[in-house]
Order: structure tokens, then sequence, then C-alpha cells
């Protein structure tokens, strides 16, 4: 059995899903994870939930545990990068959390997170959401942001 995919490659993570089927997106964060997922004909991205951190063997089974239970094909994680595209501490954080997923078994996509946080913000700030409100909502919307960027980028490169 050859090795999990983890990669930033959308064709390699594409051709990993010929069937398609359920993604979930992670805003991975050091308290907190925002979870998405998206449809299995990756139409639409919606947030699910925030899971606060912990130990990370604790987190990886219930990650493990809400993957299997909604079905999930693969796996996306927002990639912090700086603002010039390349690489941080974060970012090495990220790459870190997704070869930690890795042995579950699905293909894991890390995707650009580079205005995900600032642009649910701003869109929060002009629904005048309250900062508690923004507080609760951010790492969820954030994902779903990611996991909308992704599936819009494995979409457009389809044949139809």
């Amino acid at each position: 059995m050859s090795a999990p995919l983890v990669t930033t490659d959308r064709a390699a993570f594409r051709a990993a899903l010929p069937e398609g089927g359920r993604l979930i997106g992670m805003d991975v964060g050091t308290k907190t994870i925002g979870i998405a997922l998206c449809d299995a004909q990756w139409s639409i991205a919606s947030p699910a939930h925030t899971v606060s951190r912990g130990k990370f063997s604790k987190d990886k089974v219930a990650l493990a545990a809400f993957i299997e239970q909604q079905q999930v094909k693969g796996i996306v994680i927002g990639l912090p990068l700086n603002l010039d595209g390349t690489g941080s501490p974060r970012s090495q954080s990220s790459r870190a959390f997704a070869q930690n997923l890795a042995d579950l078994g699905y293909p894991i996509l890390l995707w650009d997170e580079r205005w995900s946080t600032q642009a649910v913000t701003r869109t929060l700030l002009e629904a005048d959401a309250s900062r508690a409100r923004r507080e609760e909502l951010v790492d969820k919307l954030a994902a779903s942001y990611i996991l909308q960027g992704a599936i819009d980028g494995l979409v457009a490169g389809m044949e139809f």
C-alpha cells in the first residue's frame, strides 16, 4: 500500500479522489480547530463546528470518528503562508498536523489560507456581530472559506 497523500497539488489530490465524495475542511489554530463540510458533488462548503484543542491523540480520535460518521473521502487543511507565499512557523505546524493525520488513510490537501480569517472577520464585522459572536464563529467560518476555495479550485480543474 502506498503512503497516504499529503499535498499542495490540487491535481494530485483530485486524482486521489476519482469518485469525488464529501470533504472536510479544517482551520487549525493553536487553541481550536474550525471544521467545515462539503457535499459529495463539491458544490458548497458549510461550517460544522469548532473543536477545542487538547492532547493531539484525543483530538485525532475525535476527528477520525467525525470523519467516519460524515462519510468523508478527503481532508482539506488550511496552510497559513506569509503574504509573499513563503512558509512560516504556523505553516510548518499545519504541515505537521496534516502528516500526523495522514495515517487515517485519507488524501489531504494543504490549501493556501492567507486571507480566510481576515475575510470572515470582515464579513462578521459588516454583519455587526458582537465580539463574542465573532469569536464563536470565526474558526468554523474560516474552515468553510478554506474548503470552498479548495472545492472551487478542484471543480475548475475538472474536465466535463
